[in-house]
């Protein structure tokens, strides 16, 4: 008889390296292997040959099936096969509507386990040296989908721009123009601003620029989701380090027992 359970795997922000030990683990474990439009297809050679593996991703505009499908599909699974890993971009807890999917298995008496992942949030600007805090900088970080359930702009972006912290707009680009004007309106246009595009991966893609002129370059480059959205004077600070790293590295004075001092 199947042992019906259920692990939310957080699959790391794309770079198939990026992954926890514990998340290859549960992997491999798995009955069944639900897996969503942003998880590296990589990541399925650590499943079990005979593990049923099945897409169930959801991007804007394109959804293979809705939420609601999805907890009846782990539910449906569990039961007739045993353990399903739902696997996720990112960390589950991280705009991974996993909280739903925990009710939907805990509702028809089947046990959860969660395995945390490297967020996108927070992976991605570090890939691109961009820090999201930095001493006489940024002290603090605002984490933000872009819109709504409603598919408004989320209230949150408007309070994130009032403030001096740095701010991370995921699932943002379809209402960049719009969350750009918000940040203008509070005094920000000059604030630097960076996108990242398919960040990890090897196509992945940067565009820097500030409030005011970041949506003429985003267009002009043909920038899209998947895409972050990064607002702070800690934009600058990449520049820096790429300084730094463009430095040649110079062979630090050795003194050797022979040598007069």
């Amino acid at each position: 008889m199947p042992d019906p359970q259920l692990s939310l795997v957080g699959a790391g922000p794309g770079d198939p390296e990026l992954i926890t030990l514990k998340a290859i683990r549960t992997i491999g474990q798995a009955d069944v292997i639900l897996y969503d439009a942003l998880v590296n297809a990589d990541l399925l050679q650590y499943a079990s040959p005979a593990a049923h593996k099945q897409f169930v991703g959801k991007r804007y505009g394109c959804h293979a099936l809705s939420q609601q499908e999805i907890n009846d599909l782990i539910v449906e699974m569990a039961l007739a096969h045993g353990h399903v890993v739902r696997l996720k971009g990112g960390d589950p807890f991280i705009f991974g509507r996993a909280v739903e999917e925990m009710e939907a298995a805990q509702k028809a008496g089947i046990p959860v386990n969660v395995v945390p992942g490297i967020s996108s949030a927070l992976a991605v600007p570090a890939m691109q040296l961009l820090p999201l805090t930095c001493r006489g900088v940024s002290e603090s970080l605002w984490i933000t989908t872009g819109t709504t359930r409603t598919g408004d702009i989320s209230a949150d972006i408007r309070l994130a721009a009032q403030s001096t912290a740095t701010v991370v707009i995921l699932m943002a680009m379809s209402k960049l123009a719009g969350i750009m004007d918000i940040f203008a309106t509070n005094g920000k246009e000059h604030t630097p601003v960076a996108i990242i595009q398919n960040g990890t991966m090897a196509n992945e893609r940067i565009i820097t620029g500030t409030v005011r002129d970041i949506m003429l370059r985003a267009e002009a480059g043909g920038f899209a989701n998947p895409a972050i959205i990064v607002v702070g004077e800690v934009v600058t600070v990449r520049a820096q380090l790429l300084k730094i790293l463009e430095e040649p590295r110079v062979r630090p004075n050795v003194i050797t027992g022979n040598e007069e001092r």
